[in-house]
């Protein structure tokens, strides 16, 4: 059910797999996003499964309503404490949460969008970022970063970075649109971007891990500390959930991390 990154004793760090749960169809069978047209009571169910894994309350299991901005969170013990309604409504549109607290699984979902997790022993600070072609094109990555030095002073350089299942350059045809977004960015199009063969002529793929991975150089995270998972979604729909194999209408992986 669960792929795991060993970044630390004192994390779990995980993205969701497709087995293990009771979702049928498009959502087989582990589906934990209620965003994405599942039967509620089976998402219901699977996120009861991820908590038991876990060891964690199901209101400790943070899920936000993402809609591709750059918009960060913080969850808090008090938001824990907060009515149902109320939570639900501040997460929605957000794309990157985090916490400092023990016990609290931040997460983003993904079915060929680049999840990035993060973990800074100092603090005890533990994040997770939704970044699809809009959001690494606005820079969400960065705008997380910059948010965390802002607001509590944290120093990604002691950071580790998790880039997880997402699709890859080789499976991400692009049209020359989102190239010319990425390139009015300002981002460095030969290190990002090339040529491959279509059905006609030429089209342009990205590489959206590689386009993450850089963002968190520039804000000072060491390429030591990064891990990249290397898995495409695409190319393994058995394993992981795909938009692009499956639609739009079909389950999306759960990418997230927790401090012990």
């Amino acid at each position: 059910m669960l792929k795991q990154y060993g970044i630390s004793p004192d994390i779990i760090a995980f993205s969701t797999q497709r087995t293990g749960g009771v979702s049928i169809g498009n959502y087989a069978s582990f589906n934990a996003n209620h965003y994405c047209g599942d039967d509620p009571q089976h998402v219901a169910e699977n996120r009861a499964i991820l908590c038991r894994e876990l060891g964690i309350p199901e209101v400790n299991l943070i899920v936000p309503h993402q809609t591709h901005e750059t918009n960060v969170l913080e969850i808090t013990p008090a938001f824990l404490q907060l009515p149902a309604e109320e939570r639900q409504l501040r997460m929605e549109g957000i794309d990157a949460v985090y916490t400092l607290s023990k016990g609290i699984c931040v997460c983003v979902s993904t079915a060929d969008c680049i999840p990035v997790l993060l973990y800074q022993e100092q603090t005890g600070l533990v994040a997770a970022i939704h970044a699809g072609w809009r959001g690494t094109c606005a820079r969400i990555v960065e705008k997380t970063l910059q948010h965390l030095k802002q607001a509590h002073g944290i120093d990604p350089a002691g950071m580790k970075a998790v880039i997880g299942p997402g699709i890859s350059q080789d499976a991400f045809e692009i049209g020359d649109e989102v190239y010319e977004a990425f390139r009015k960015e300002g981002f460095d199009m030969t290190r990002i971007a090339r040529r491959y063969p279509a059905q006609v002529g030429e089209k342009w793929h990205i590489d959206l891990w590689e386009c993450n991975r850089l963002q968190l150089l520039a804000e000072g995270v060491r390429p030591e500390n990064i891990l990249l998972s290397g898995i495409c979604t695409y190319g393994n729909p058995d394993e992981f959930f795909s938009a692009r194999r499956l639609g739009i209408k079909s389950g999306r992986i759960l990418n997230g991390i927790l401090r012990k």
